[in-house]
């Protein structure tokens, strides 16, 4: 007699051990429980319990939405509760309403800030991580949320290239080379970047506790005030001056000993990462040491700086073909005053030069073009008709032409691609501060994470100030998972000496030594979990995993445990679950 087969049920296991297992080696749960403490009437599942199934959510299924994570626990309830030795979890637990809760805790600025701390202490110790070189950069998101007076959503320069659209600023300072988050400060949209820095430097000083940290931003960094703070504290910075800081003169002053060939230039070799790489100039240029000094808190800080003065030829590169486009179109509008036809209006001398300044001064080419101006004059007379007198009629048509000044040219594109950096550490040498700038896409890497599919910070769906800074809070603790899994497969491949395949559709034998966490994770995509019921028995089958699997989870020095185990550990469960 055949035995009866029925499925009980199924349940889609994919990453969802893997993450759980990386978050319980972060001690993200045990930390949140710490700092963001339940009333006395909170029942079931602890607040940091709750966080690490909803950033499971998250990250498995790429949505941050409150109402469609109890649909989701439900369907693996099984798989959560063996993964997190839990026997009492409920879905009642992810209700909407308690993710709102937990967001509200999570808006609480204090405890957030108490909690980042102590979760940036607990990952340099349990990664061995050496706090040496931090990023600094801001970013917007924008939302279709009304503007209010004080809120956090106003307009303001869109670095998403929506000015239209109200928006908040994130400013973030990130962890070298993980690109892991170290502190975020979320501010209204309108606020300027540059006060953002030093309030951040403080927040990463409070959770490090060591001098000698090399922060890197862009030129907004440079301001002398953030300069002088980061020299009193015993730290060191390095970004570049803007436009405004070092102008064109200035800039040319700099130069003038190069031009006079009285100044050598070092070269910067890109850093070779496998013997298949061939040695590549990316920059040259040359170090100034200067006596530096600024008014900071009534008193007078002094220092020494270096003033790095540098050559790329991809960033020249890039400046004279923009060159070259603008001086393009400035040629193609100027010609097109030229043209006659109905419609056009006629121009004279005085509007034509006028016209003509508007656009070198547009384009910014007033001293690459030289301007010609041919003024034809024809006198017409018209004979008298009946009680009209004879007239003499002039008229005046103007044309203008434009040639390229060769001179001016070449003294242009002299002086682009240079770039002058500041830096107090003055054992820094220039090859090491290029190769530690060329780095600085680490965290904008991480904003796009947030704007990207997985994490997809926008767009938003709710309204409450401290919600949406929960919310966004949230989402910085999956961007920290997203990069130490990362870092950690990174490393043990570069330990090995070897690159990882398979996680490449539809191109198996394609491999690389540096994996992204996206891409690992969708490898995982159709584990399930089954349980069969034979003659009125339950059985638990997992689903085998693929060499690549194992090779991931070998690599993140994950036991194979957290998979193969949870056909007992089903069993175990459902026993205990049936006995109460």
């Amino acid at each position: 007699m055949q035995p009866e087969l029925q499925i009980a049920r199924t349940e889609r296991v994919d990453d969802i051990p893997l993450l759980l297992a990386q978050m319980e080696k972060m001690k993200i749960a045990p930390l949140l429980d710490k700092h963001f403490p339940s009333h006395g009437n909170w029942q079931g599942s602890s607040l940091g319990e709750i966080v690490v199934v909803w950033l499971t959510y998250i990250l498995s299924e790429g949505d941050h939405r409150l109402n469609a994570v109890q649909g989701w626990v439900a369907g693996v309830l099984l798989t959560l509760s063996m993964c997190l030795k839990l026997s009492g979890l409920r879905e009642l637990d992810f209700t909407d309403d308690r993710l709102a809760a937990v967001l509200t805790k999570l808006g609480n600025d204090k405890a957030w800030e108490a909690y980042e701390i102590e979760q940036n202490r607990t990952l340099l110790r349990v990664y061995d991580l050496e706090a040496k070189c931090v990023r600094i950069d801001s970013t917007t998101a924008k939302s279709y949320i009304d503007v209010t007076e004080n809120g956090l959503f106003q307009f303001g320069h869109s670095k998403e290239h929506r000015p239209d659209l109200p928006q908040l600023k994130l400013n973030q300072s990130a962890l070298d080379p993980l690109g892991i988050p170290l502190t975020t400060t979320i501010v209204s949209g309108n606020t300027a970047d540059d006060p953002l820095y030093i309030p951040e430097i403080r927040k990463v000083q409070a959770s490090l506790q060591r001098s000698g940290v090399l922060y890197v931003g862009d030129c907004k960094m440079s301001a002398l005030p953030t300069r002088a703070y980061i020299a009193t504290h015993q730290d060191h910075y390095l970004s570049p001056l803007s436009a405004v800081q070092m102008p064109a003169d200035k800039l040319e002053a700099l130069l003038a000993p190069v031009w006079a060939k009285t100044q050598g230039l070092t070269p910067v070799y890109r850093p070779i990462e496998s013997e298949t790489d061939k040695t590549e100039q990316v920059a040259m240029g040359f170090v100034n040491t200067i006596a530096q000094s600024c008014e900071y808190e009534e008193e007078q800080v002094e220092w020494q700086e270096q003033q790095l003065v540098v050559y790329s030829f991809k960033h020249a590169k890039v400046q004279e073909k923009a060159l070259n486009e603008r001086r393009r179109k400035a040629e193609k509008a100027i010609a097109a005053l030229n043209v006659r036809g109905r419609g056009r209006k006629r121009l004279d001398e005085p509007a034509m030069r006028e016209a003509v300044d508007n656009i070198l001064k547009r384009y910014k080419v007033s001293d690459l073009l030289e301007i010609t101006y041919d003024v034809d004059t024809q006198i017409k007379t018209k004979r008298a008709y009946g009680s009209r007198p004879a007239e003499t009629i002039s008229k005046i048509t103007v044309t203008v032409r434009s040639s390229r000044n060769a001179t001016a040219y070449t003294h242009r594109v002299r002086n682009l691609g240079w770039r002058v950096f500041v830096c107090n550490d003055v054992k820094l040498s220039l090859t090491e501060a290029v190769l530690a700038y060329r780095e600085e896409y680490l965290v904008e890497r991480g904003f796009n994470r947030l704007r990207g599919k997985i994490l997809g910070i926008t767009p938003l769906f709710l309204t409450s100030t401290t919600r949406i800074k929960g919310l966004i809070r949230l989402l910085c603790i999956a961007l920290r998972v997203l990069c130490l899994v990362e870092f950690e497969v990174r490393k043990s491949l570069q330990e090995e000496d070897e690159k990882l395949a398979g996680i490449y559709a539809g191109n198996p034998k394609r491999a690389t030594a540096k994996p992204t966490t996206e891409m690992m994770l969708a490898v995982f995509r159709g584990l399930s979990l089954t349980i069969i019921n034979i003659d009125g028995h339950e059985r638990y089958y997992m689903t085998s995993l693929c060499p690549v699997q194992i090779r991931i989870l070998t690599l993140l020095d994950f036991p194979l445990t957290i998979y193969h185990e949870l056909t007992v550990q089903s069993e175990k469960l459902a026993i205990k679950m049936g006995e109460r």
